[in-house]
């Protein structure tokens, strides 16, 4: 029971004067970040941050990030079929940040920000070379809702820098993955504590 009465501001999605964007953005948090690098069909290279982005299947591995609109990720994964999903890593905050501004198609953004990048192993764009893990994708559908497309890639290899792993496994003190949060927030990356999952509903 509360021992107060608790009141509600109530959102109406249909408003005019409410943007459903910032609100939810500032609700569903904290997001991961896909720092996504593609291929244009004519081979320009592009890299730029997506922060709605999970996991959509395990058998077979697929992740799966939206399009927000229309954007040069989206015509370059429809052109070509691969993507490269880089872990945005505190390091590389400020320039993911960047990479985030409306440069026209046929500027790379990786050099335009100054950001190493490094062949892929298994897919044509190359994967960014200080990113702790990458992971490797090629089309395999997309999925059309209102203004957005959701972009589902089988993953086909995961690389990850041998100093974020401790016993063979991606540890979170070597990742330092950043998130993305309401407005112009961001998320550093999280205290982590460890809460077995029960074996069996409590007795």
């Amino acid at each position: 029971m509360l021992d107060a009465v608790t009141t509600r501001h109530v959102f109406a999605v249909d408003d005019p004067d409410v943007n459903p964007y910032r609100l939810l953005t500032a609700l569903v948090v904290p997001r991961p970040i896909a720092w996504v690098s593609t291929l244009s069909g004519d081979g320009v290279l592009n890299l730029a941050p997506h922060s709605f982005f999970t996991v959509a299947s395990n058998r077979p591995p697929v992740v799966q990030f939206t399009s927000v609109g229309v954007k040069d990720t989206l015509r370059n994964v429809l052109a070509t079929g691969e993507f490269v999903v880089n872990l945005a890593s505190l390091p590389q905050m400020d320039a993911v940040n960047r990479t985030s501004a409306p440069y026209d198609a046929d500027v790379d953004e990786a050099a335009a920000v100054g950001v190493a990048m490094e062949p892929s192993e298994q897919v044509a764009p190359p994967r960014v070379a200080e990113a702790p893990a990458s992971i490797e994708c090629v089309l395999h559908s997309t999925i059309e809702v209102g203004t957005c497309t959701l972009v589902l890639g089988r993953v086909v290899a995961v690389t990850v820098r041998d100093e974020a792993l401790v016993d063979g496994s991606p540890a979170m003190a070597g990742l330092q993955p950043v998130s993305r949060l309401g407005g112009a927030e961001w998320g550093l990356p999280p205290e982590v504590v460890t809460l077995e999952r029960p074996l069996q509903p409590p007795s």
